[in-house]
């Protein structure tokens, strides 16, 4: 079976970033990253707020050039074969942004077209994606996407960004919105995707989640690499007890955790 979404690729190396970096004025918000990613794998994207996390995906999916450095998707350029690229990977970002004037059928049709998918194979997939997610056709065809839910709209970017059947899936805060039941359903989801040879990087705050479905975490600060290593391994060497607790002693959050202690004192009287 192939599992490349209609393009030909080796399962090393589907995505490889050599010395990413990016700045913005005098602010770099990636600092030389390196790493290479191969077929099949859940990576678990960590970071505290501005470290670099989104600024890393915009740049891998083609939204945003890096100042130096280089990567490949799927064999290839980011730069030189940039639409190339685009055709292989799927991005959820963390806005959810959509059109909010179009219904969800408009807006899922539009993105089939770009990706020039036959018409009914298209609607085919999305009554299948709808189905998954628990959402009415009707649904899709009687409401602008302004007047969806949180959860509701989120949904369709998954779907959207899955539709073209990509090898590689870029995902920032996917479950943000999502109500437990969808939580649960798209967790089964990119388990079952990765199984099926795509490549997913998962970047989320949920560290609990991260640490139940990722096989990896790359973890950054200030856009450089902490840490890369499979989550239990990582926690064990550092002697953590938790992902979290991890996250937390490489990021400077055990300083935040003793100012909240203090903070907390004020209130006792």
């Amino acid at each position: 079976m192939d599992n490349s979404g209609g393009f030909g690729h080796k399962r090393r190396g589907m995505i490889s970033v050599q010395e990413l970096s990016k700045q913005f004025g005098t602010q770099l918000a990636v600092d030389r990253l390196s790493f290479e990613v191969p077929a099949g794998q859940i990576v678990g994207f960590l970071g505290p707020n501005g470290a670099g996390k989104s600024t890393t995906l915009k740049i891998l999916t083609g939204m945003l050039a890096p100042t130096s450095g280089a990567a490949q998707i799927c064999g290839f350029d980011l730069l030189r074969d940039t639409l190339e690229v685009k055709k292989r990977v799927g991005f959820v970002p963390e806005s959810g942004a959509v059109f909010e004037t179009l219904t969800g059928l408009e807006f899922l049709e539009m993105v089939a077209a770009l990706y020039a998918i036959p018409q009914q194979a298209a609607l085919d997939r999305i009554r299948q994606f709808i189905a998954f997610f628990d959402l009415s056709f009707e649904t899709l065809t009687d409401k602008l996407l302004g007047a969806y839910s949180k959860g509701m709209r989120r949904k369709v970017v998954i779907t959207a960004a899955l539709l073209h059947n990509p090898p590689v899936v870029f995902f920032d805060e996917p479950l943000d919105g999502l109500d437990a039941n969808a939580a649960v359903g798209f967790k089964a989801l990119i388990q079952t995707l990765a199984q099926e040879g795509k490549t997913i990087v998962y970047s989320s705050h949920l560290l609990d989640v991260v640490e139940r479905v990722c096989d990896r975490v790359i973890m950054i600060d200030k856009g450089r690499l902490l840490l890369d290593g499979k989550p239990d391994e990582l926690v064990a060497s550092h002697s953590s007890g938790t992902l979290e607790r991890l996250f937390t002693k490489m990021t400077g959050g055990d300083e935040l955790e003793q100012r909240a202690k203090d903070f907390a004192k004020t209130f006792r009287a």
